[in-house]
Parts: structure tokens; C-alpha cells; sequence
């Protein structure tokens, strides 16, 4: 008798707001997705990999980024920047939080996993974790140490230190006088 495996099968989710602003902030460097992807899929078969991306409307500065990530193989999920609030210093407060999307293409996509891969610390992911480990899915976790809740820590199956996979971090662009 001849029993047939597989690969197992992956799919790859990836919060770049998450990911970009802790390597700015940790390490003044910008995340090579290319290598997240290659380090995510690591001999499995890759299903789909989702980069979920924020803009604000009619700023086309996020345009290469988004070409980029396409390019590499990634699906790219768009929402633009809403106003939340201006603050007392009459400074606007802007929101765009991808978590539910996340959450959502996770269990769409969960009947065709194996492996589920999260590129984020968010500790509001935990609960989703949970829920796909009880139907049998293997969770992993890959973000900044310094920026992951603990519950997502402990939560996962596996959780890599983003700066541990060699050449995920790249030398950030020099920002522009005044700009972000």
C-alpha cells in the first residue's frame, strides 16, 4: 500500500502596517517582504499570500509598494485611511485597522490550510489563533519580539523574531524633508 502525502498547504497574511511600523520604529529599517514570503512558505505549497495594505485617498506615494508586493506573489487588500477624530490641538486622528479583514480571509481560506501564517504582533489576533488550532490548523506567528503581545506568544504554534530570518530587513528609504 502506497500512501500518497503533501505538502502541507500554507496561507500567508501579512498586516504590513504592523510590520512596518515596528521595523521603522525598532530599527530605522523597512521589512523585506520577499523574504517573509520565501521564509512563510518554506517547503510547503503556497495557497495564497494576502498583504493587507492602508492608504490615504488620493495619496499615490503607497503606489510601488503595492506594484512591489503584487509582483512578488502577494494578493494586496487595500483600504484607505478614515478620520476618526480631531483631537483638542485640532490635529486629525486618522484609523484604518485591518484585523477583522484578516480574521476573515483566515477562516474563508481555513478549510484549504494546513498552516496558517500571521505577519503581525497584534495580540487582537489570539482568539482567531485559538479558533483555527481547535479545527486543526497549525498557527505561526512572525513579527518584532519587542512589539508582540504575549498572548499571541503563547498562543501560536511557532513565533519567529522577524530579525532572526536572515535578510528580512532592509536599509530604510531616507525620508523626504517634512515628510513620513
Amino acid at each position: 500500500m502506497q500512501y500518497v502525502t503533501h505538502k502541507p498547504r500554507v496561507g500567508i497574511f501579512i498586516d504590513t502596517q504592523n510590520l512596518y511600523h515596528s521595523a521603522r520604529d525598532l530599527h530605522e529599517r523597512t521589512v523585506n517582504f520577499e523574504t517573509l514570503l520565501k521564509f512563510g512558505a518554506q517547503d510547503r505549497e503556497l495557497v495564497r499570500a494576502v498583504a493587507y495594505v492602508v492608504e490615504k485617498e488620493g495619496d499615490s506615494t503607497a503606489r510601488p509598494f503595492i506594484f512591489k508586493l503584487s509582483a512578488l506573489g502577494y494578493k494586496v487588500r487595500r483600504m484607505n485611511l478614515q478620520l476618526h477624530h480631531v483631537n483638542d490641538q485640532g490635529k486629525a486622528i486618522w484609523e484604518g485597522n485591518w484585523d477583522m479583514g484578516i480574521v476573515a480571509d483566515m477562516v474563508r481560506l481555513s478549510d484549504h490550510l494546513d498552516v496558517i501564517v500571521l505577519g503581525s504582533g497584534d495580540g487582537d489576533f489570539s482568539d482567531i489563533v485559538e479558533v483555527l488550532q481547535e479545527r486543526g490548523k497549525r498557527v505561526e506567528a512572525i513579527a518584532f519580539r519587542e512589539h508582540t503581545a504575549q498572548k499571541l506568544v503563547d498562543a501560536v504554534d511557532r513565533f519567529t523574531h522577524l530579525t532572526d530570518i536572515e535578510g528580512a530587513l532592509m536599509p530604510a528609504r531616507p525620508r523626504a524633508e517634512g515628510g513620513k
